[in-house]
């Protein structure tokens, strides 16, 4: 089953966990998630230690098909954000999978 991690969550995790007040903690949050995001858009590439790299990819435009209709379109070019999970993230993951 798939649960989605809201920020609002994220944020009171951080109020019960660091004892912030529930605007220092959204500030935080908000600020810690611009710094990524505004990296990534300078310099194409964002890696934090023991846990992943965000990488920025330019695709280029292409000839898209609808499976149903089979209608052929363009599909414009554009970036995409790549995630690739670092070693210690994989066997954190699979630690606690085999548990």
């Amino acid at each position: 089953m798939r649960t989605n991690l809201t920020k609002k969550e994220i944020i009171n995790s951080i109020y019960m966990q660091l004892g912030f007040s529930k605007k220092i903690s959204e500030n935080l949050l908000e600020d810690f998630l611009y710094i990524i995001l505004n990296e990534l858009k300078l310099k194409q590439k964002v890696k934090i230690a023991k846990f992943g790299t965000f990488i920025l990819r330019h695709k280029k435009s292409r000839i898209g098909r609808n499976p149903k209709t089979l209608e052929k379109k363009i599909i414009t070019e554009r970036n995409v954000i790549l995630f690739k999970p670092s070693k210690e993230l994989k066997n954190f993951i699979n630690e606690n999978e085999s548990k």
